[in-house]
Order: structure tokens, then C-alpha cells, then sequence
């Protein structure tokens, strides 16, 4: 590694080798042993994480087995997570199914001999007409196409 000291600069403070506060104990992640009542002999040891209970090792007719513990927040956090996805597909799927048009016509089939049936279909809305009445009552047309 290499350093680029600047010799104009103010001088680095020193660097602590060892403090000289005690250091707290940390506290120990497995719990004192429990012996649990009953006619197999058992007991149980209780694990911890940043004070909060993980799990517990199960001592019980000559086998040890890990029992982990439902973290409630976490519980809590993935409720809340698939809510709110259902909620965001739902929201999608309201506003997909609010901007899908109607056809204007039912479904078309063959008719006999080959013909197009449209029987039973409802005539389309018509385009509102924004001519003048005069132009309406004269059947005039715009020469310039409408965009």
C-alpha cells in the first residue's frame, strides 16, 4: 500500500493502541439449562439474538434438537408484504378492467351461405357530430380530412 503524506499539513492525532474502559461482557446467546417434568427425563436450553429469544435446544431421551421460534415481527412483516401485493394486483386489474372498451358489435359468425351475421347485435353509438346545424341540414362535408 502506498501512503502520500502532505508535510504541510497539521500533524495525525496517535491512534489508541488499547482503551482504557473496561469493555462489557457480551451476553452469552444460550440461556441456562431447564429441566422440563415429566417421565422422560428432558430439558430444554433457551437460545437468544440481541436479547430476543431465536429458538431453544430440546435435550430429551439421549437426542438434542433445535425447536426455532416464530419471530412475531417478521410474522407481522410478511402479512403486511402479501397485503400489499394482493392490494397492488388487485388495484392493476381494476384500472386494466376499467380501460378495456366494450366492442361495438356482438361477435360475428357465418351466417347460411357464407354470409356475416351480425343478428341480434345493437347498432353502435354514433360519433357525436360537431358540424353547424346548417351544415348538418345541408349534408355539407369538410374537404379537409378529420384528424
Amino acid at each position: 500500500m502506498t501512503a502520500i503524506f502532505n508535510p504541510t499539513g497539521p500533524a495525525p492525532a496517535p491512534v489508541p493502541t488499547r482503551s482504557l474502559l473496561p469493555t462489557p461482557a457480551p451476553a452469552a446467546p444460550i440461556g441456562p439449562v431447564l429441566d422440563l417434568p415429566g417421565t422422560p427425563a428432558a430439558a430444554l436450553v433457551p437460545v437468544t439474538h440481541a436479547g430476543r429469544p431465536v429458538g431453544a435446544f430440546v435435550v430429551a431421551g439421549g437426542r438434542v434438537r433445535y425447536r426455532r421460534l416464530a419471530d412475531p415481527d417478521r410474522l407481522v412483516a410478511a402479512a403486511a408484504g402479501a397485503f400489499a401485493v394482493a392490494a397492488l394486483v388487485t388495484a392493476v386489474g381494476v384500472v386494466a378492467a376499467a380501460r378495456r372498451r366494450p366492442p361495438a358489435i356482438r361477435t360475428v359468425t357465418m351466417g347460411p351461405g357464407g354470409w356475416v351475421s351480425l343478428r341480434g347485435a345493437p347498432l353502435p353509438p354514433l360519433r357525436p357530430d360537431r358540424r353547424p346545424w346548417w351544415a348538418r341540414a345541408l349534408r355539407a362535408r369538410r374537404l379537409v380530412v378529420d384528424r
